[in-house]
Parts: C-alpha cells; sequence; structure tokens
C-alpha cells in the first residue's frame, strides 16, 4: 500500500507557496535537485503531475492544487496533535500579507500582543498592496492578508477606514492650481479609482504628479508640497495634514481578513482570532492607540 510522507508534503507544502524551487530549497535546507527528487516522488505516488515549470518558477496545476489543500489541512492536524500530547504551546510559522499603511497604522499593536501570546510561532510578512495580495493567496504563497474591500459595509468587514485628502499644509497653495498634482497609488488600487472618481464627480482637474506603491514614496512627496495624496486616516503620519477644504469628499473602504486554505493551519487560527479580536478596537475610545 503507497503511503504519503509527511515530509515530502510539508516541502511540497513550501514549494507552493514559494512558487520557486530555488526560493523553497533555501528555506527548507535542501539542495534545488533533492527538492525536485521530492516532488517527482509525490507525483508518482499520487499518479499526477503537481507542478508546471515556468521560467520565472513554478505554479501548481489543478491537481497541485487540490494535493495542497489536503497536505495543509493533514499537516495542521498533525501538528496540533503533536502540540498537544507534549503539552507544548502553538508552534509553526504563519505568514500574512497586509497593504504598507495597514502595516504602518495596525501591524505593531497586532504583532505586539500576538507575539507575546505565542513566542514560539515564526511570523512573515508581506507588504503588498491588495491587487497584489490576492493572487499571493490563490497562489498559496501566503496563507491569509488583510485586504481592503470597496464596500466598508460589507459582512466581511472588520473595521471601516476613511480615505482622506493629505498635504504639507492644511490648505496647501497648489490647490489654486488649474490642474491640481495629486501622488497616488498604482492605478488598480482604490485610493486611486477613488481620488480619480471623486474629482471627475466635480469636474474638477487634474493630473497623477507622482504614482507608486509605496506609502513612504507618497508621504514624501505629499511632504515636498508638490502634490496632495490620499491616504488612510489612520496611516496619516503627525507633520501632514487632512485637507478638509476646497475637495470633495472621499469614500470610506473595509479591511477584511482573508485565508488561502478553507482549513488555515493552527497558527493561522490563532492569528486571525486576534486579529478579529484586537483590529476593530485599534485607535478608537477605550481601545488601543
Amino acid at each position: 500500500m503507497r503511503m504519503l510522507d509527511l515530509g515530502l508534503l510539508r516541502n511540497f507544502a513550501v514549494v507552493a507557496r514559494a512558487g520557486s524551487i530555488s526560493v523553497a530549497s533555501s528555506q527548507v535546507g535542501r539542495t534545488q535537485s533533492a527538492l525536485s527528487m521530492q516532488i517527482q516522488r509525490l507525483e508518482a505516488l499520487t499518479g499526477q503531475p503537481l507542478l508546471h515549470r515556468t521560467g520565472s518558477g513554478v505554479r501548481l496545476t489543478t491537481a497541485g492544487e487540490k494535493l495542497l489543500a489536503h497536505a495543509e489541512a493533514l499537516l495542521a492536524r498533525h501538528d496540533e496533535i503533536l502540540a498537544d500530547m507534549r503539552g507544548t504551546g502553538l508552534k509553526g510559522s504563519v505568514s500574512l500579507g497586509c497593504p504598507e499603511d495597514y502595516a504602518t497604522a495596525f501591524l505593531p499593536d497586532l504583532l505586539r500582543g500576538f507575539c507575546a501570546q505565542h513566542p514560539d510561532v515564526e511570523l512573515r510578512m508581506v507588504c503588498a498592496p491588495t491587487s497584489e495580495l490576492r493572487p499571493l493567496l490563490h497562489r498559496r504563497q501566503i496563507e491569509m492578508a488583510l485586504v481592503s474591500l470597496p464596500d466598508p459595509d460589507a459582512g466581511t468587514a472588520l473595521r471601516r477606514e476613511d480615505f482622506v485628502w493629505v498635504a504639507s499644509e492644511a490648505q496647501p497653495e497648489i490647490l489654486s492650481q488649474d490642474s491640481l498634482p495629486l501622488a497616488l497609488s498604482a492605478p488598480m488600487t482604490l485610493d486611486y479609482r477613488a481620488a480619480c472618481a471623486a474629482m471627475e464627480a466635480i469636474g474638477r482637474r487634474y493630473r497623477i504628479a507622482f504614482a507608486s506603491s509605496s506609502l513612504a514614496g507618497l508621504i514624501a512627496i505629499a511632504r515636498s508640497g508638490h502634490a496632495i495624496s490620499v491616504l488612510t486616516r489612520m496611516a496619516v503620519p503627525p507633520d501632514l495634514h487632512i485637507v478638509l477644504g476646497g475637495l470633495p469628499p472621499l469614500p470610506a473602504i473595509g479591511i477584511a481578513l482573508e485565508f488561502s486554505a478553507s482549513r488555515p493551519s493552527p497558527p493561522a487560527i490563532a492569528l486571525g482570532e486576534h486579529i478579529r479580536a484586537v483590529l476593530p478596537t485599534l485607535g478608537v475610545a477605550g481601545g488601543t492607540v
């Protein structure tokens, strides 16, 4: 009777999340050839091709995605049973994706509490816009992510955040320019779309003077006084001003927590429960500042 080896499954899961055998080999401490042979053994056991090899790395086949779901559930249960029998605390690793502005505003308080409760859990972070995080979740390269929702009242939203116009002064001189210079994220992001829609709704001329997915870049150009940017309210640094007059109102968005697997690992479940409990309270009266 053929039996699946947990070590093979664990390394297969690492390869699937990394999207690259070379990257995964450094994570598991094996050579690329040894890791490739392990994948081939799994393919022989399952009778299915599990990976598509591409010039930039690997991606899962349909059979690979099915096996990954089973592998993650089996490995999570294995780790849970072992920890319970040994009477030890939660161990393992978890990967969390998060947009950069949420990382700046929320992660210090979120992670401080979680790491204090679970010191033996290794946490890996990926900072990227929601439009980049969702494909990473789909490919299971990260286990969970905080993502932005266009509807702040969506049932899955854990928190509501307002978009605000931000500049070096409360009433910057560039407001008088015929074509207002804006510093925005990439075109597929919610802040970019919200800013453009708000301007077009009132017929206000504008130009994209600076476009970047880097929060540091947007803040730097706003500080320079050469453009007005759009940030979530909680991400506005103390030396910048929210522009309240002379510009159209901006919408609010929702923040949700999404997972790559229907049955997350024990560390991912624990981090998810912590985020759901703490995130809504950050920066509100009686909550964490």
